[in-house]
């Protein structure tokens, strides 16, 4: 299987870690990809930056996982994610989810689900910075959701 995975601290060029699921494959047919940015508004409340933790070795390992689950689901030829962690401002990358596949139904529905199970199963803690002080950001109702659709028959 054909899967690159990087948690890290230092910026990254989407442009260029998109194309890695492309390179040198010429029965690539489409390439999806999901940028996932730092917001400056949550809940309502301005956000001047985010710290994201996590447990290396673990996430790393859960990420796989899910990235081994799409490509047994669909016809994948590569998926490669690359996580931020640290300290972030808004506009900034945070996420981006690349998929390739022979055909765009493929990637597309590969590129949904590992975004979708990422923001539910790896193991990431997003504490943000307001004007009324520091707070930890709980999961979604929305994102348990997306998740669960893909649990169906």
């Amino acid at each position: 299987m054909n899967i690159s995975i990087k948690v890290q601290a230092e910026p990254f060029d989407p442009d260029a870690e998109s194309r890695v699921v492309r390179a040198g494959n010429p029965r690539v047919g489409g390439v999806v990809t999901f940028l996932g940015l730092m917001r400056d508004l949550n809940d309502g409340d301005d956000v001047t930056r985010m710290t994201l933790e996590h447990y290396p070795g673990m996430t790393e390992k859960a990420l796989r996982q899910i990235a081994e689950t799409a490509m047994r689901r669909w016809e994948l030829d590569a998926i490669n994610v690359v996580h931020r962690v640290g300290t972030l401002t808004p506009e900034e990358p945070i996420v981006l989810v690349a998929v390739a596949s022979r055909h765009r139904g493929a990637a597309f529905r590969g590129c949904e689900f590992v975004i979708d199970y990422l923001k539910n199963r790896a193991p990431f803690w997003k504490k943000e910075q307001t004007a009324q002080g520091e707070r930890w950001v709980e999961a979604r109702d929305s994102d348990k959701t997306a998740e669960a659709r893909w649990n169906t028959p």
